[in-house]
């Protein structure tokens, strides 16, 4: 058994672009392979993209993913590679089954080794996950066989992601038949907390195999899902030997001593948990932007918090210079609210436009003679109107502003301010909106200015365009009470409970999936889960049709949870 040297390509890839997929294993191969790598290891699905949804029933794209292999083989041969072991992930198919009602080949999970010139070694996932966001199942076969390969008199084993996350199937093949090290290539989506839980199941699959494991994770935004990254390299005694850093491409390289012993790499230090989740959003929107080709953003400022978190993070995922503020005062709008906006695009550096929504208002009500709600939402649909004009005026993606305490409640107007193409923060709560305005603060006080977040794009962490006062959202937006300022006088507890109370029902209820019962057992009182219990089973027609964001938390709006709209169950 010889030494050999490995290198953990922790890469952002984009579902359906073949060819830049291909460029960068093509990019990253060449650069571990000058650092002296033997064996360079991508994440799950690297060159066709992850989660590819239902493109993998089209045999189209499955033809042109599998050319792209072996294309990407030979390159890698003429390139001088040829003694590289590359193991990447791609779409395969299946042999068509003659006997089958259609004759159909059928789409398979695939890790691929490329190896002299040719696809050298396959092996298909085994287990498909149907739960969460995750619907492999319906579009995927399941694998059968395990694959074993020696490099240098090593025998390296492989797994996809889930192979892992269950007991029995490929890993208590590989046990049972003696590896060196697994290999495991995955497509993890980031939830805050999901660090812990990965590092614990590759451990137990280590002390199962009784050998060192590789986890390879992808980095980058997908639609809803983020990818955090944070590659890892366990002992089989689960000690950790080397991790990436999270939320930024990385190349990373360890070494398996001759004596089957994994030598010590660099650790990347753990991130804060408000950093971490803040990271997550600023990426998930970072990517969405670039993969849909859109260089700028336009949302309304209110002067609140939600508006403020969500153009901070903008600013940090393309910069403030392509950064649409729009203010909308109305006649109800208080002098501090548009302080507060024209502050915060002040610190940005965005773009900052007044459109006073009263004379349009007015003509509407010539018009409508609207009142209450009615006219309280009218004023909504006129913002979304003027955001959208942006939008469609300039090319701009229009970001959404509403938190996950509001979707969940209906607290929102559909066509008003609930208009975008994203909505960085729907999955964060009221309580963590406030936490994650603070420690963007803090983190401007020491030194992160504005595109100074470490994600995608900034792996060598420049500290952004520092803030003269090192404060990036106004401190009055943070600690002034929520109000939509569409009556006078107007805040939010006047139709919802206070927000510390509201998330932790909320959290209950949709998280934990806690019912009336439960509820009263965890505390809370009858009136409150009555009240927060009714406007959530009511507003899922409107989170329906809510734009898409990141997901951050164990159970998102969307994928994760899904309803019915029409519905007569109450508890």
């Amino acid at each position: 058994m010889s030494e050999i040297r490995f290198a953990l390509a922790q890469i952002d890839t984009c579902v359906g672009d073949l060819d830049g997929n291909a460029d960068k294993v093509l990019e990253y191969a060449h650069r571990a392979a000058k650092r002296g790598a033997q064996v360079v290891v991508f994440p799950e699905m690297t060159l066709t993209g992850y989660p590819i949804e239902d493109l993998a029933l089209r045999a189209t794209f499955r033809k042109a993913a599998w050319d792209k292999a072996n294309w990407l083989a030979v390159e890698l041969d003429s390139d001088g590679l040829g003694d590289l072991y590359v193991v990447a992930g791609t779409v395969g198919s299946t042999a068509a089954d003659a006997t089958g009602p259609h004759g159909e080949a059928k789409p398979l999970n695939r890790l691929v080794v490329l190896h002299q010139g040719v696809v050298w070694a396959g092996y298909d996932k085994h287990f498909l996950p149907n739960y969460g966001v995750f619907d492999e199942f319906r579009i995927f076969t399941p694998g059968e066989k395990s694959l074993t390969f020696e490099v240098e008199g090593v025998k390296l084993g492989v797994a996809i992601c889930e192979d892992i996350w269950q007991d029995g199937g490929p890993v208590a093949e590989l046990a049972r038949e003696g590896i060196d090290i697994l290999v495991t290539i995955n497509g993890s989506p980031y939830e805050e907390g999901k660090t812990h839980v990965r590092r614990e199941i590759a451990a137990k699959r280590a002390a199962e195999v009784n050998a060192p494991i590789i986890y390879v994770n992808q980095v980058g935004g997908q639609d809803d899902l983020v990818f955090d990254g944070g590659s890892f390299v366990l002992a089989a005694d689960g000690t950790m030997v080397q991790r990436s850093p999270q939320f930024v491409e990385d190349l990373s390289l360890f070494t398996l001593a001759a004596d089957g012993t994994p030598e010590p790499a660099d650790i990347a230090p753990a991130l804060d948990p408000d950093e971490e989740v803040y990271s997550a959003c600023v990426l998930g929107l970072k990517d969405y932007m670039a993969k849909n080709h859109f260089t700028g953003v336009c949302l309304g400022l209110s002067g609140g918090i939600d508006s403020a978190l969500v153009a901070a993070m903008a600013a940090d995922a393309c910069g403030g210079s392509n950064v649409w503020g729009i203010s909308m005062p109305s006649m109800y709008s208080s002098d501090g609210s548009k302080d507060d906006a024209a502050d915060l695009a002040r610190n940005i550096g965005a773009h900052y436009d007044v459109q006073p929504i009263e004379p349009l208002f007015n003509a509407f009500q010539q018009q409508l003679d609207l009142h209450d709600v009615a006219a309280e939402n009218l004023q909504a649909r006129i913002r979304g109107v003027i955001v959208m004009a942006y939008s469609n005026s300039k090319g701009l993606l229009a970001v959404a502003t509403g938190n996950k305490s509001e979707l969940a409640c209906g607290y929102s107007t559909i066509y008003g301010d609930a208009v975008g193409g994203y909505a960085p923060i729907k999955d964060l709560l009221k309580t963590r909106v406030w936490e994650l305005s603070r420690w963007r603060n803090r983190a401007a006080a020491a030194g992160v200015g504005v595109g100074g977040v470490k994600v995608v794009g900034n792996e060598e962490g420049r500290p952004g365009v520092q803030l003269a006062a090192g404060v990036m959202i106004p401190v009055n937006s943070i600690i002034k009470a929520p109000s939509a300022e569409l009556r006078p006088g107007q805040k939010d507890s006047d139709s919802l409970p206070e927000y510390a109370l509201l998330d932790q029902v909320l959290a209950a209820y949709i998280e934990h999936a806690h019912g009336r019962a439960d509820l009263l057992a965890d505390g809370f009182d009858a009136k409150t889960v009555d009240t927060v219990m009714r406007l959530v089973d009511r507003a899922e027609w409107k989170r329906r049709q809510y734009p898409l964001g990141p997901k951050v938390t164990a159970l998102a709006f969307g994928r994760d949870r899904r309803l019915p709209v029409t519905s007569a169950f109450r508890e």
